[in-house]
């Protein structure tokens, strides 16, 4: 990246931490395929679980590591493979848990993006899976006429923190996308969670499904215990390991960066998505009136700065948010939203930088 650019679009993919190139520089010196009998598959084999071990524990999970390609393949295992009579996910998923869930049931929001408890939330019955899905795998924990509830821990768009520790679930299974909150915030109290390296510091292609009972989902057959094929892409695993132990406590200077951001933006008569509701200090959006989005992001982009209109995985077609459709946003206000996001290299002057492109952005659109 050019060095007279600012990147304001962590949220999307951050840059590689230096300790996590190192370490998939080196495992592409000295690699060979874990499932190999000799003693370099064997030698391959002790580095991934040791890598499995070390990412659990700077995790403080507990429970199995099933290495993916990221989180929308750990999210497809996960609730394509769970063992549910009923999914029922949030209006405000991410795009890769609606694809993986159409005709699931969706939690309403309230105006802030906050999912209303879903137990007493009106559901509507969906099939039940048939018997002949349960496998020789399910061990004694049959659960395919369960509730799996899939809601994310932090929006992806407004940063908003769902209070999935709150959530009386009475029983029910529930699936927990942390792509954004994973080495950032603590791991929620959940059945399953999906997690991707390249949201903190890692290289993309690489993220994990988290399982507290292999028994939850169906087996496939492959790598991973049987539960993901495909050969394990060790370098990018090692290089996913040494950036979560590298992570240092950020977000507390994002706090005050995003306060100040926060207060610029209102002065200049912007408006703060879900101003009110807890947020994780990384990822703010804001409505500039009278200036579309797709309009913003060409002006941003002429001036250097790299922010985007919402996620990442759909904003190339720059579609009216679903999130902000959700939380009571009509489509002409929803247009004119951008999102920043943050990482642990941003500085106050980036902030600044930023908010005076914004400032005369908004001075303009107001003539």
């Amino acid at each position: 990246m050019a060095a007279d650019r600012l990147y304001l679009d962590h949220a999307a993919t951050t840059p590689m931490l230096a300790q996590a190139q190192a370490a998939m520089v080196a495992a592409m010196g000295d690699w060979a395929n874990p499932s190999s009998p000799h003693a370099d598959g064997r030698a391959a084999r002790a580095a991934l679980e040791d890598a499995r071990t070390r990412i659990a524990a700077a995790l403080g999970w507990d429970g199995h590591v099933i290495f993916t390609s990221g989180a929308s393949e750990a999210i497809a295992i996960g609730l394509g493979r769970g063992k549910a009579g009923r999914i029922v996910t949030s209006a405000v998923e991410h795009d890769a848990v609606l694809r993986v869930t159409k005709g699931a049931e969706r939690l309403a929001v309230d105006g802030d993006g906050i999912v209303r408890n879903p137990v007493r939330a009106e559901l509507v019955e969906a099939p039940l899976l048939p018997k002949e899905k349960e496998g020789p795998s399910t061990g004694s924990g049959r659960t395919d006429h369960k509730t799996l509830f899939a809601i994310q821990h932090v929006n992806n768009e407004t940063g908003v923190i769902q209070p999935l520790d709150e959530l009386a679930r009475d029983g029910a299974i529930l699936f927990a996308d942390c792509a954004q909150s994973a080495g950032k915030l603590p791991l929620p109290d959940a059945d399953m969670i999906a997690i991707s390296g390249h949201k903190f510091g890692g290289p993309p292609g690489i993220g994990a499904l988290l399982i507290r009972d292999l028994a939850l989902i169906e087996a496939s057959g492959g790598q991973e215990q049987g539960y993901r094929a495909g050969t394990e892409n060790l370098p990018a695993i090692l290089a996913m390991a040494a950036a979560l132990e590298a992570r240092a406590d950020w977000l507390p200077g994002a706090a005050l960066l995003r306060a100040r951001l926060d207060a610029g933006i209102e002065a200049a008569g912007g408006v703060i998505v879900a101003r009110d509701a807890p947020r994780i200090p990384a990822i703010a959006s804001y409505r500039m009136p009278g200036l579309s989005a797709r309009a913003q992001l060409i002006q941003f982009d002429m001036a250097g700065i790299s922010v985007s209109a919402g996620s990442a995985c759909s904003s190339g077609s720059l579609k009216t948010s679903h999130v902000l459709h959700a939380m009571g946003w009509d489509e002409a206000v929803a247009s004119e939203v951008v999102r920043v996001s943050f990482g642990p290299q941003t500085r106050e002057a980036d902030i600044d930088r930023f908010l005076a492109a914004w400032t005369a952005m908004a001075a303009r659109a107001r003539r």
